[in-house]
């Protein structure tokens, strides 16, 4: 036994001290071991404006290619948008499927806005990982 540590008479029951400290962060209370280390994995931050232009974009990918639409400019002016705003957000349905994932899962870095995902991009998944990482701290997967 260390010292700290306390046993009761009959030998069954044994306490331990260990230090740490309660910390209150956003209305919850996270545990902060000795060494300064939060316990537990961090929440997962998903950003919801960057999962709603992904899904608007596959949604108007599906609407292009069933033949509603027969150009940008119908489907735009369907959906009483910009049509420079709707060509921005629909090259977002050609980003590589892990990058996709990531931003759903809110594992994506914190540095990622929909402003660098409307900038132009690489068509190759590896390239657009490539440039990614190089750029914004992105691991991927594979």
């Amino acid at each position: 036994m260390r010292a700290g540590d306390a046993a009761t008479d009959d030998g069954r029951t044994l306490t331990v001290r260990v230090p740490l400290t309660l910390r209150k962060r956003g209305g919850r209370k996270q545990v902060v071991m000795p060494d300064g280390a939060c316990w537990g994995q961090p929440r997962p931050r998903v950003d919801n404006t960057m999962v709603k232009a992904i899904a608007r974009a596959h949604r108007w990918k599906r609407l292009m290619e069933s033949g509603r639409f027969a150009s940008v400019t119908e489907l735009a002016e369907a959906e009483k948008i910009n049509q420079s705003y709707l060509c921005r957000v629909l090259r977002l349905a050609l980003l590589a499927p892990d990058i996709v994932e990531a931003i759903l899962d809110g594992r994506q870095p914190s540095t990622w806005q929909l402003e660098l995902l409307l900038k132009p991009f690489p068509g190759d998944w590896s390239a657009q990982r490539a440039a990614l990482a190089s750029e914004h701290k992105y691991e991927s997967k594979t």
